[in-house]
Order: C-alpha cells, then sequence, then structure tokens
C-alpha cells in the first residue's frame, strides 16, 4: 500500500433510541465519556494517529454536534458536516462523504464506540499492510455484531453480520474501526435494503472481503464499548469515567 491514511468518516448521524431519554435532548455523540464528549474522544485519537481530515455525518440533533465540536482546529484537523436527513443506514451516512474521500483509503468509526485512545494509532499503523484493516474485539458470542473470522497471517476471510446467537465459531466480533480502500463503494453501490429497510455498510464490508479485498485484522487493545445501551454507556463511564 501507499501513502498514509489522512482522512476519517465518522458516523454520528442516529436517534440512539435504546438509550431512552439520555439522548432526549442530546445526541449520542455528545453524551460524556471521561470526561468529554465520546465524539470528541475519539478525534483525539484519531488526531494522535496523524489524521488530518475528518468529516462527521450527523443527522438526530446534527446542529449541536456540530456546534460543540467546531471546525477541528483544537486536534489540529479540519472537520466537514454532511448531514444524513433520512435515516436510511449506514451505508447511505457514508455515500454522503464519497467525494471527501477523494480518491483516498480512508478510516471509517462510528461516534458511539468507546476504546482506549491509543487503538486509532495502531489501526492506522497497520493500513501499510493491506488493503484495508478491520479491528476486532474478542467476545463469548459475536451474535448481536458481526463474527470476523480470522486466518492464522491475521487476514480476515469472512464477516457475517449479526448471526444467529450460538452458530459462530469464531469470537472475534467486528468493532467498528477500520481502514477501507476506495474499491469499497462498488460493494456500497450494489447494497439491497435490508430487513429493516436500510442499506448496511457492514454488508458491504462482508462482501468485499469475500470478494477477496485484502483485510488485516487487528485486535483492540483494552475495553471495548458499544455504549448506544444504558448498560454500556455505564460500562464505559465506570471505566474511564464520566
Amino acid at each position: 500500500m501507499t501513502g498514509a491514511v489522512r482522512r476519517a468518516v465518522i458516523l454520528a448521524a442516529g436517534r440512539g433510541a435504546r438509550l431512552g431519554s439520555l439522548t432526549a435532548e442530546t445526541p449520542k455523540p455528545l453524551l460524556s465519556v471521561g470526561g468529554e464528549p465520546m465524539l470528541h474522544r475519539i478525534l483525539g485519537g484519531l488526531a494522535r494517529g496523524g489524521i488530518g481530515e475528518v468529516a462527521i455525518v450527523t443527522g438526530y440533533l446534527g446542529e449541536q454536534v456540530e456546534a460543540a465540536t467546531g471546525d477541528g482546529a483544537r486536534w489540529g484537523m479540519v472537520i466537514r458536516y454532511y448531514r444524513q436527513t433520512t435515516l436510511d443506514g449506514t451505508a447511505r451516512a457514508l455515500s454522503l462523504a464519497r467525494e471527501f474521500t477523494a480518491g483516498e483509503r480512508f478510516f471509517l468509526g462510528w461516534g458511539d464506540i468507546v476504546v482506549g485512545a491509543d487503538n486509532y494509532a495502531r489501526v492506522l499503523e497497520l493500513a501499510a499492510e493491506a488493503e484495508a484493516v478491520l479491528a476486532v474485539n474478542e467476545v463469548d458470542d459475536p451474535a448481536s455484531g458481526g463474527a470476523v473470522y480470522v486466518d492464522a497471517s491475521g487476514r480476515v476471510t469472512r464477516l457475517v453480520e449479526k448471526p444467529a446467537p450460538g452458530t459462530s465459531t469464531t469470537h472475534w466480533n467486528n468493532a467498528g474501526l477500520m481502514v477501507l480502500p476506495q474499491s469499497i463503494w462498488a460493494f456500497v453501490d450494489a447494497l439491497e435494503p435490508s430487513p429493516r429497510g436500510e442499506y448496511e455498510l457492514p454488508q458491504a464490508v462482508a462482501t468485499a472481503i469475500e470478494a477477496g479485498i485484502a483485510t488485516i485484522a487487528v485486535r483492540i487493545e483494552g475495553p471495548w464499548f458499544d455504549a448506544g445501551t444504558p448498560e454500556s454507556l455505564a460500562a464505559a463511564r465506570a471505566h474511564f469515567g464520566h
């Protein structure tokens, strides 16, 4: 692979309905963990990993996200915003920032995934070794996320989104931090709506892996939280502070 990854896209449009009253007046990415909004923790980690430009896709209460986060100067980066007015899936959200990626590989993350800051640099550094990188975390059963199958060399061979409980023969879960090549767009464009009527980005990633896009797995160091539920948000705050 040539060149460092310079750009990142963060998906931060969702309503956060599972968080109930916590997101009634505050968008999910601005809920605090460790003394700062989750989104700002992510931006700090990306800045330390060498990212200079970030596209943030907002939606629900997006004006609050944009006002609180600003132009990125405090992290030494440039931030651009894209607004998803119809919440029709993560693949459609990413597509809003397609031109922003400017023909280069890019980092992709979600605005409610909480990990230790050093993991961003680890994902970005590994991008020198493959077309794509997928961060994984170890779980008992990846049924609620994405089951990631990895061979002995560390290459991802298969991604199965939300497998039936007890059916996976891997303990690796899709951790939601990744580096994607421009070839991902062909798979995004080919998506059909899921049973819930949304265009799901993980399915495009799974199809790209199946088609042979060289993807390396990198294990998350330290805890991993998908802070989209009150329980997971509370666990993240218990570890990192409120």
